[in-house]
């Protein structure tokens, strides 16, 4: 019962770290599920982001107005990768790989150290405060999906989307692939790194190390999202299914540390979460498969 009670306790605080993560994991959405492009610059990029919000507001700027910059570093440095995949021809894994260390050494440098504190500074989303926090994580969390919509709903969207799928009968149509995978790259990241500046500003720091693991909780929430709501209806309730995704994986974090999770195998669960969330569709085909084989070969020995 205490169990139960401790639960729902931290159910508000997995709700509002759900939905700053969601944008994020909005952002893995565009490049993994879209593009069907590994990108692993989410690692630094959500860092860069959470810096640059950080140092921003500790040097006097309105912390609403620092996220724009948080997104504007996150969409540089997904124009890294994308142009070290589109016109250095580096495959997109080690074009992810480069940028995120490189960043390290960038995030450094804004940071000046490795971590640097809002303790005492104003921001618009805090810890502290749930139900404000859910309400502006709730707020952002609906822009982002707003806007995916409405840019993958336009021809430059859509020709994104038909990238993903086939890029070959794409670059036929004379679309430029290169062009595209860019722009999707960059508009991930911005994304990434808007969640960046939210996730530093609800924590009240920004760390160098912040963002390790990022991709791991992203694609644990477009996967979860995706089994959860079986990946049915049109784009924007898939694009809400993703931000709910979020909600859900730290509810279930939350959960298991409240049954007494040791947290340092957190990573270790969280790597588990994945790998079932992403084996759960493979395996479901395979059975139906399997299932219809059976049918079939029924069926031939009858006839």
């Amino acid at each position: 019962m205490d169990v139960i009670l401790s639960i729902f306790a931290a159910l508000p605080g997995s709700i509002s770290q759900g939905l700053v993560w969601g944008v994020m994991a909005l952002g893995v959405y565009v490049t993994f599920k879209l593009l069907d492009f590994a990108d692993l610059t989410v690692d630094s990029s959500i860092c860069t982001g959470g810096a640059v919000s950080t140092m921003l507001i500790i040097n006097g700027m309105n912390p609403l107005l620092s996220l724009v910059f948080s997104v504007l570093a996150g969409m540089l440095a997904g124009a890294a990768t994308g142009l070290l995949h589109t016109k250095l021809g580096i495959p997109p894994i080690l074009a992810g790989i480069l940028t995120q260390l490189g960043l390290y050494s960038v995030n450094m440098r804004i940071l000046g150290r490795a971590n640097q504190s809002l303790l005492g500074q104003s921001t618009i989303i805090s810890s502290g405060n749930l139900a404000m926090a859910i309400a502006i994580g709730l707020l952002f969390a609906l822009a982002a999906v707003g806007f995916m919509y409405w840019f993958f709903g336009t021809e430059l969207g859509c020709a994104i989307r038909a990238t993903g799928n086939n890029q070959n009968m794409v670059r036929a149509q004379g679309v430029n692939t290169d062009f595209t995978k860019l722009v999707a790259l960059i508009i991930s990241n911005g994304m990434v790194g808007l969640s960046g500046g939210l996730l530093a500003q609800y924590s009240g720091y920004a760390d160098v190390q912040m963002g390790r693991g990022a991709i791991v909780i992203g694609l644990a929430s477009v996967i979860i999202g995706e089994v959860v709501f079986g990946g049915k209806g049109n784009f924007a309730l898939r694009l809400i299914a993703v931000a709910v995704g979020s909600i859900l994986y730290y509810t279930v974090i939350a959960f298991v540390l409240q049954l007494g999770l040791n947290t340092n195998d957190l990573k270790l669960f969280s790597s588990l979460v994945v790998a079932a969330a992403l084996a759960t569709p493979y395996l479901k085909n395979k059975y139906k498969s399997r299932k219809q084989r059976k049918k079939l070969a029924a069926a031939s020995k009858e006839g």
